[in-house]
């Protein structure tokens, strides 16, 4: 099977995904996350990404980044994986492999679709049964976003910034829209996307990344302007 072709542009935001290998465990006690996490936006700094949100469930990660640099997201998660995996194989006495394969990822359009990925990535807890309401889970952004809790220097996509004059007001902006959910043709929007490498956003959106990049992109299918978002 040929490989998915990554698609990456420098000022685009992109939606990560790696699982553990076999779909195992990557987290083992309250100390991976923070290793994890330490890690990720250590190395965020050191290639220039701009880490936007993130959720770490037990055995898979979701992080939305936007890249300025071309071929940083590959340097970042290929260090990022590595210093990880050598870790735990360290503290838990294991060898081997730790995820599963290389890293998936979607480039997201601005236009209607960040925010919405925003809540894809931080309702996961919520979506697996793991919590009733995202702030309860300790391991995602949801809390720096809704609540100014998080020791993490997250930076804000301009579609968050644009949810309101100051801090207080795109909080409670954002809270209200976690609170609408995602409908299920969202959900399915980004986990197809991920998985097969497309562009998560409208028509033009797909044509500029085919233009920016001189290549055909896709299975045919393509996003639409989301409302109310």
């Amino acid at each position: 099977m040929p490989r998915i072709q990554r698609l990456t542009v420098p000022g685009v935001a992109l939606h990560v995904v790696q699982r553990g290998n076999n779909r195992q465990a990557v987290f083992f006690h309250e100390s991976d996350y923070f290793s994890y996490l330490d890690l990720l936006f250590e190395s965020a700094d050191r290639y220039d990404v701009s880490v936007h949100a993130y959720v770490c469930m037990t055995n898979h990660v979701h992080i939305l980044l936007t890249p300025w640099d071309e071929g940083s997201v590959s340097l970042l998660m290929q260090r990022l994986g590595a210093l990880y995996t050598s870790g735990i194989n360290s503290v838990y006495h294991r060898t081997g492999s730790l995820w599963e394969g290389r890293f998936k990822s979607s480039l997201v359009d601005s236009d209607r679709y960040v925010l919405s990925c925003y809540r894809y990535i931080e309702l996961n807890p919520v979506q697996a049964g793991m919590v009733v309401h995202p702030a309860d889970y300790r391991w995602s952004s949801y809390r720096h976003h809704a609540e100014s809790l998080g020791d993490y220097p997250i930076r804000p996509h301009s579609e968050w910034l644009a949810l309101g004059a100051d801090t207080g007001e795109r909080r409670r902006r954002y809270s209200e829209l976690v609170a609408e959910g995602l409908k299920k043709e969202d959900l399915e929007l980004f986990r197809r996307c991920a998985h097969k490498g497309l562009p998560a956003g409208s028509d033009r959106f797909k044509l500029e990344i085919e233009t920016a990049l001189a290549t055909r992109i896709g299975d045919g299918q393509r996003g639409r302007p989301r409302k109310g978002l």
